[in-house]
């Protein structure tokens, strides 16, 4: 079964997840995306830019896992690299940052999961989002439920964890606190979606079709999920689709030609925001004229391959990862072929 066919919700064994934890994806790509477009817009404004995100960002001190753990970089034909982001959703950003500078566990469990691949051309990024509950060999801990990780070993086990599913080199780690959330929403004059299913939550009701969502309304949209007959399948659909919104937001003309309006966005989410220590403005200003060209239709997001639900031997409802289709992304993130793999599946958004 593909993994974007209706399929029941798993039911939880452990606590409900912490509200804030679910939206921190959609928040760290989108305050990325304000960064890396800075390169469009004078270099005045780039290097005000680059100062609020070094001195407003948190620097995670031990983000990795042992170098012996972790996979190479492929060699390409054409001489080039891509590039992995991970990013990690936290309902406490400073605690989880906390932790991984001690090298110890976390009493914590990450959520929200994707990683970003950025292919050697630059010219497209693909975001794979992992669910919450899909069943993995977590490193030195058996079989679990994915989100786990972070509360076995910190960040650098969630990062050795992702690597070893998908045999793929992590390059920078993100973690993103929700409250940047509402305020980059709101700083951008919100941001337009067409919701796909009406539904209504926490006093709020989506009416199906396009309607301009302020961040206390957006921030219920993609956290959202009782509502659903398919629950957190559903959920992911919708931050997947709100995140392309929101990167078609700041990926317009009014946005790009506006600096303040993009100095007033990064101001609000610098200081909710987390990366490893390689992740400094140099790296990101350098990124963001690699990326200058892309649009919020080179962005493609999809789900991390699964069979649907099922159950682990201890009895917790898990989703089930498929083996043979994670295989296949393995192969086509070792070639950088990310693009002709959505095709090969059928898979587009």
């Amino acid at each position: 079964m593909h993994n974007d066919e209706m399929l029941p919700e798993a039911t939880q064994e452990e606590p409900a997840p912490r509200k804030k934890s679910h939206v921190a994806r959609n928040v760290l790509l989108g305050f990325l995306a304000v960064v890396l477009v800075a390169g469009a817009v004078s270099g005045f404004y780039l290097y005000n830019l680059a100062n609020s995100f070094n001195t407003k960002t948190q620097k995670i001190e031990h983000a990795f896992p042992e170098e012996s753990t972790r996979p190479t970089k492929p060699t390409l034909p054409n001489g080039g690299e891509a590039m992995n982001i991970l990013v990690l959703g936290s309902d406490s950003r400073s605690a989880t940052v906390d932790t991984a500078k001690e090298g110890a566990p976390s009493d914590q469990r990450s959520d929200s999961m994707m990683l970003v691949h950025i292919p050697a051309d630059r010219k497209n990024i693909f975001i794979t989002s992992i669910m919450r509950d899909t069943w993995v060999d977590i490193p030195g801990h058996g079989s679990a439920k994915i989100n786990a990780a972070m509360a076995f070993g910190g960040i650098p086990l969630v990062v050795q964890t992702v690597e070893g599913i998908l045999d793929t080199r992590v390059d920078h780690v993100a973690v993103i606190d929700f409250e940047g959330f509402k305020s980059m929403t709101d700083a951008l004059g919100g941001v337009e979606v067409n919701v796909p299913i009406a539904f209504s939550a926490r006093d709020f009701d989506f009416a199906k079709g396009k309607q301009v969502l302020s961040g206390d309304k957006a921030l219920v949209f993609v956290r959202e999920r009782y509502a659903f007959p398919d629950g957190d399948y559903q959920r992911v659909k919708n931050q997947q689709l709100f995140l392309k919104a929101l990167l078609g937001k700041f990926l317009t003309t009014e946005t790009l030609t506006d600096p303040g309006k993009i100095s007033a966005v990064v101001d609000e989410v610098s200081p909710y925001v987390s990366v490893d220590q390689t992740l400094d403005a140099v790296a990101v200003g350098q990124l963001a004229l690699e990326l200058r060209n892309v649009r919020s239709g080179d962005v493609q997001s999809f789900t991390l391959p699964n069979s649907g639900t099922g159950w682990s031997a201890d009895g917790q409802s898990i989703v089930v990862a498929d083996q043979t289709a994670i295989d296949a992304l393995k192969k086509a993130l070792k070639e950088d072929k990310v693009g002709d793999y959505l095709k090969a599946e059928g898979i587009a958004n």
